[in-house]
């Protein structure tokens, strides 16, 4: 008998998505030339050795000024190149469970890109920090702390949303489809703390997207607060 509380089963979710995404570096599948689509489906393949089968939402390579489209965009493919800035962005589903994890990687030496991609990283790690301290936060507020993390570290905040929850496949939905009670996002005031209707913990996902429009590069982190 399986006891782990959905927290656990979660995290666990989590750890092996990021082996997967550990080994997606290990077996050097980025690499200047091919498609986002190209990678995309190598990607997912190697998804299957990890024991991931199906993603609940959609599968997501984007590279050079396409890292400015955010989630509902989808703008037409690109090869990589040479010197480009790319994330990953998948919701693989393990045991049943949802993981959402974001990743950006650098191809080549720019300084700039190179900067962009770990102050994404470093900003959600301090953001995590401090959500861990608190025992009440409105979404809303989550949200323009994100922004603020971005302009301090001297780029743009580009996201729609700040994060949203996760949980057993398919997870809690709101009553009402166009709420944003569920997400993190600047119309949303309601504490992130709130349980759901049957009383039970909510748990999270911390998306950020720093951007430097005018170079048209972009980069992503995300993963469960």
């Amino acid at each position: 008998m399986n006891n782990q509380t959905t927290k656990e089963k979660l995290l666990t979710a989590q750890y092996t998505s990021l082996q997967f995404f550990k080994a997606i570096e290990e077996q050097q599948l980025i690499v200047a030339g091919k498609t986002e689509q190209q990678l995309n489906d190598e990607v997912c393949k190697l998804a299957q050795q990890f024991g991931i089968a199906t993603h609940w939402h959609k599968k997501i390579v984007r590279a050079g000024k396409n890292t400015l489209a955010i989630y509902p965009d989808n703008p037409p493919g690109r090869v990589i190149a040479e010197d480009d800035i790319l994330f990953i962005d998948l919701g693989p589903i393990v045991d049943g469970y949802e993981a959402d994890i974001g990743r950006t990687y650098v191809l080549g030496n720019d300084a700039r890109k190179h900067k962009l991609k770990n102050d994404v990283e470093k900003a959600w790690y301090e953001i995590q920090e401090w959500y861990q301290k608190q025992a009440f936060i409105k979404a809303a507020d989550l949200f323009e702390l994100a922004e603020e993390k971005a302009k301090a570290y001297g780029w743009d905040f580009i996201g729609a949303i700040a994060g949203h929850i996760v949980g057993a496949y398919p997870h809690e939905q709101p009553d009402d489809p166009n709420s944003l009670e569920l997400d993190i996002h600047p119309s949303n005031p309601n504490n992130i703390f709130l349980k759901d209707a049957n009383g039970n913990d909510r748990h999270w996902i911390l998306e950020l997207q720093f951007a430097d429009p005018e170079n048209e590069i972009g980069a992503y982190f995300e993963q469960l607060l």
